[in-house]
């Protein structure tokens, strides 16, 4: 194996160790900055000794004790954890290195669930969550989180350090929380997952409209959350909305990367097996029982979508009844303007366009694009196509993606 190969497969190995070996460091020191660097420790030295040999057979133990080891030698040499350092290096010395294997016992369960809820406290800005849990659940750089997010890898590196130091200084436990705590604790995680798999879905800036690598990252979190907390309904509903969601994918971009609106996309491109994970996950809602909430709704509209064959088979009536469910659960002017969408479809642009015109004065619509973008596609719908195309340039105008931005233009050039 070539040194490029070798460090190919690290890298792979990072990706699926990551959270396990973050999470167990951060059960024993009690600190997720240090647990970090402490595998990050791990990961140089691998980097160094693999290099010269063969990977070992069990990649996660190997760094899982590497980093016991650091954590051992630091100890060690902090004279402020004197006192703990016999405690600390008796429990380091004897505690069971993580496997590889994904079922590693209700012990590795606990600790990666303590990481997950740690990572996305509450009491850290949402900018601060959304870095920090792709650095340590999902095995992210400092560099890949930036290029995600199209901002300077240093302010990526000044979250990600302001969060550790949050949670430091706020003696936050790295525990799991119970019973009402986790109700009230855990729609920050899943507002995390969500908003990283949005970015990657339809991105808000630069010249790629999806960037499916952190579609992956979040589903691969979300689902992870799932297997966590089994019996909390919510859980599952963003899981089914993120699979059938990103079953699109493939039929969402065109041969030059252009974006393709939903009702022109090849259907036959999209992921039957994503399909079915999320049908399966939203069925799991309705077992739990109980009042859906607004990411169960959301899937149940992306599963009217991914039901119909083609785009004249949508029961658009019931997407605009689901619609009106999410409008009261979340009090939205986006998803009320969402809803103008789905009445249009159901009942008429007409109807539909005096919805939209009723949300001009919305203040947090004044500059989303994709007001002017739905009225102009309204508009043209209904023959007015001098409107339209104004409507489409001015969302050209507000359209920070670059790809976007073209297709409108191109509508605009239209008015259609």
């Amino acid at each position: 194996m070539t040194v490029s190969e070798t460090h190919r497969a690290i890298e792979a190995v990072w990706r699926i160790e990551a959270a396990r070996l973050i999470a167990g460091l951060a059960r024993l020191v009690q600190d997720v900055g240090l647990a970090e660097e402490l595998a990050q420790d791990a990961l140089v030295i691998a980097l160094e000794k693999w290099s010269d040999a063969s990977i070992p057979p069990n990649p996660g133990a190997w760094l899982m004790s590497t980093a016991k080891h650091r954590a051992i030698d630091q100890l060690r040499r902090n004279q402020r954890l004197e006192r703990k350092q016999d405690e600390l290096g008796r429990e380091l010395e004897h505690a069971r290195p993580i496997e590889i294997d994904v079922d590693t016992g209700p012990g590795f369960g606990d600790d990666l669930l303590r990481l997950v809820f740690t990572a996305c406290h509450p009491v850290l800005s949402t900018e601060a969550r959304v870095a920090l849990a792709l650095r340590v659940l999902c095995g992210l750089t400092t560099k890949e989180i930036a290029r995600a997010f199209l901002v300077p890898e240093a302010t990526i590196a000044q979250r990600i350090v302001r969060a550790k130091k949050a949670l430091a200084s706020k003696k936050i436990p790295f525990e799991a929380p119970s019973g009402d705590e986790l109700a009230a604790r855990l729609p920050s995680v899943l507002e995390v997952v969500y908003l990283v798999f949005n970015e990657g879905y339809a991105a808000t800036s630069g010249d790629d409209w999806m960037r499916t690598g952190l579609c992956e990252d979040a589903l691969r979190l979300g689902r992870i959350v799932a297997g966590l907390v089994p019996d909390e309904p919510e859980v599952h509903g963003l899981v089914a909305l993120l699979e059938i969601q990103a079953s699109r994918a493939a039929a969402r971009v065109g041969p030059s990367g252009e974006p393709v609106l939903l009702l022109e996309q090849d259907r036959s491109r999209w992921d039957q097996l994503l399909i079915r994970r999320g049908l399966v996950a939203l069925a799991r809602v309705e077992e739990l029982g109980g009042e859906p909430g607004p990411y169960a709704v959301q899937a149940a509209i992306a599963a009217c979508h991914a039901r119909a064959r083609t785009p004249e088979e949508t029961d658009w009536a019931r997407i605009a009844a689901l619609y009106e469910v999410l409008a009261d659960l979340l009090r939205s002017p986006v998803v009320e303007l969402n809803r103008a969408v789905a009445v249009s479809m159901a009942f008429g642009p007409e109807h539909g366009l005096n919805l939209v015109d009723q949300l001009a004065a919305e203040p947090a619509l004044q500059n989303y694009h994709l007001l002017p973008s739905v009225r102009g596609d309204l508009l043209a719908r209904l023959g007015r196509q001098a409107e339209a195309r104004a409507e489409f340039g001015r969302a050209a105008d507000l359209a920070t993606n670059s790809r976007e931005r073209d297709l409108l233009r191109r509508r605009a050039g239209s008015g259609a």
